[in-house]
């Protein structure tokens, strides 16, 4: 290193974004010392100060660290800190910030929301952020924000929110494209308004009764988790769209033609079965599919899905490639005047891949029927994957009906493999 120029020195060690190891440069030399205040960016681990002698105080040492750099543009602090500590920092380093990523911690540690809103005003400074990551939040009312016009993308992971308090915080970012609100809980009317919104991933903990209003008339992506009922109206750019509830019900979906979309995943233990064959004629241009819902039913009782005619599927989602099914949809393709529209002339010209997960050997010769129709009439098929899961059975029908997909696959052991 000592051979090298200055200028290749510099560039070097300002590509560092550990604190520990920007503090050990320091010590160094003085070229080395010379160069820390070019890093772009700086990042303290969560147990950066485990080990602190007596009398040193965190937030001063990352004030120390940060006051000698010129230019700091990504900051990520996942020690713990407080509201002084933060807004002493941001003062410093604010104006020159593109992306800021805190572990708040205010969950884990039980901190008053005072200290929580105290922590999130500090924010504020940093005006010209372009990406905003925050951990462990405790917003019961929004932070006094004005608006972060360049904020293109928020992530919050870990959050205790109130309804107003998300809505009002999403009103200062009004330009963002990307939004990710993950493990969040205390929300239950969700109303979200960003017209530039493209990529958008919502997990909502609770009891899965949320619901949630979304207004983006630019969205390519959306992934919804623990919502009961959804609205999306404006949907023309949507190509990939999942929607799951693992603790609740999906009662109602409403949304707007599909006719970009090209992914849709729909998973929960159940869904009313209107929804779910809302979305499937909605999704008339899917290309991939993927359905693991158990059970249909509008209240507390669990019904399987009604039948499905075997024909007017495929003929309805003409541009399906990859189609992965679950018990219950696959049982619903079963049932016995499933495939009697089944003509010479009728072909799947799309269809390429296909996952069947298999979990009762009931209605076994209907069941093997229609996986003879998905390879018999499946003209470009390619792959096609049967998945034995937990079958369980008191006689020996389990057995027998195990023995005819083994055969079926010898058959056609080019195409099918079990697990």
């Amino acid at each position: 290193m000592d051979s090298l120029p200055d200028a290749v020195v510099q560039y070097i060690l300002s590509n560092m974004s550990n604190a520990k190891d920007v503090a050990s440069c320091n010590c160094v030399s003085k070229k080395w010392k010379d160069s820390m205040p070019y890093i772009k960016s700086l990042y303290f681990p969560r147990s950066i100060f485990d080990n602190l002698k007596s009398g040193q105080i965190p937030d001063c040492i990352v004030l120390q660290i940060v006051s000698s750099i010129f230019q700091l543009e990504d900051f990520v602090v996942y020690c713990p800190f407080t509201s002084a500590g933060l807004a002493s920092w941001l003062i410093l380093v604010g104006p020159s910030l593109k992306h800021l990523e805190l572990r708040m911690d205010n969950l884990v540690d039980q901190i008053t929301s005072n200290d929580s809103s105290s922590k999130l005003e500090c924010i504020e400074v940093a005006r010209n952020l372009e990406s905003l990551r925050l951990w462990g939040v405790l917003m019961v009312r929004a932070p006094k924000w004005d608006k972060f016009q360049k904020l293109h993308t928020l992530e919050i992971i870990g959050a205790k929110l109130e309804d107003s308090a998300l809505a009002e915080t999403l009103q200062a970012t009004p330009n963002l494209t990307h939004l990710v609100l993950l493990g969040c809980e205390g929300l239950r009317t969700v109303w979200i308004e960003l017209l530039q919104l493209e990529h958008c991933k919502l997990d909502f903990y609770g009891l899965g009764s949320c619901s949630l209003t979304l207004t983006a008339p630019k969205i390519e992506y959306l992934e919804v988790q623990g919502c009961s009922w959804i609205r999306v109206h404006e949907t023309n750019c949507l190509k990939n769209l999942s929607i799951a509830n693992n603790a609740g019900r999906v009662y109602m979906v409403d949304f707007g033609k599909l006719m970009a979309l090209e992914s849709l995943s729909i998973r929960g233990v159940q869904w009313c079965w209107d929804a779910i064959s809302k979305i499937l004629q909605l999704a008339s241009e899917v290309k991939h599919l993927y359905m693991k819902v158990e059970f249909t039913g509008d209240f507390e009782a669990l019904l399987p899905f009604p039948e499905i005619d075997f024909v007017d599927f495929f003929k309805s989602h003409p541009k399906l490639k990859t189609f992965d099914i679950h018990g219950a949809m696959f049982a619903a393709l079963c049932q016995k005047n499933s495939l009697k529209n089944v003509d010479s002339s009728f072909m799947i010209y799309c269809l390429e891949e296909v996952v069947i997960t298999v979990r009762s050997p009931l209605n076994a010769e209907q069941k093997m029927s229609t996986l003879e129709s998905l390879v018999k009439f499946g003209k470009n098929l390619r792959k096609m994957k049967i998945k034995i899961l937990r079958m369980k059975s008191g006689h020996s029908s389990a057995d027998d009906f195990f023995e005819e997909i083994c055969r079926f696959r010898y058959m056609n052991h080019k195409l099918i493999s079990i697990e």
